[in-house]
């Protein structure tokens, strides 16, 4: 899913990898207890794992799958396709204490045996998103959120600049931050 059916003035913060950790991302995801959807990979989080346990901590973030080697699922087998998510589960909930229910399949790529297959890992849902606000290049428009959306971020050096410039635009649409689970079970979702 893409947006989250919801009459709640909210947005949902969803941040991917996790290669680069930003201490002053990381402030203000804790200092204002931004509710964030981390969607990790688990090399990323094994070499500065306190980082991540830090944010989980002090923070209102939970930590989600994105897969082992963020590859396009629907274009491996159903082994592998068990490898990278079922295998992601695994050590995220060995490092964090807690098994992931969502999943970001990687670039969104997402067929009825992607679905199969998180399905039998045990996952809940999948989840896309409605707007990245991740600078590449360059750093993208800034769209008019709506209730629900799903806001696209990544753990890259311009994480910090491209969180406030969501959080902006939440501020600007009259919308707050909101933990994504809860309104996908409310949504009858999950």
């Amino acid at each position: 899913m893409a947006h989250v059916p919801t009459s709640e003035k909210v947005v949902f913060i969803t941040i991917d990898d996790g290669w680069t950790h930003d201490a002053e991302a990381a402030r203000v995801l804790v200092e204002k207890r931004v509710p964030a959807s981390l969607f990790l990979l688990p090399g990323a989080t094994a070499y500065d794992t306190g980082y991540f346990t830090d944010l989980v901590d002090g923070g209102r973030v939970t930590v989600e799958n994105h897969t082992v080697n963020h590859p396009d699922l629907t274009t491996l087998d159903a082994a592998g396709k068990d490898a990278e998510v079922c295998g992601a589960g695994e050590r995220l909930a060995e490092t964090f204490g807690k098994t992931p229910k969502l999943l970001r399949p990687p670039y969104g790529a997402v067929n009825d045996d992607v679905r199969l297959a998180a399905k039998a890992c045990g996952v809940k849902a999948l989840v896309t998103w409605t707007y990245d606000f991740t600078t590449w290049s360059q750093t993208p428009p800034t769209p008019q959120l709506k209730a629900g959306d799903i806001v696209l971020l990544h753990f890259t050096p311009t994480l910090a600049a491209d969180l406030d410039r969501a959080l902006g635009a939440a501020r600007a649409a009259g919308l707050k931050p909101a933990p994504l689970m809860p309104h996908l079970k409310a949504a009858g979702l999950v």
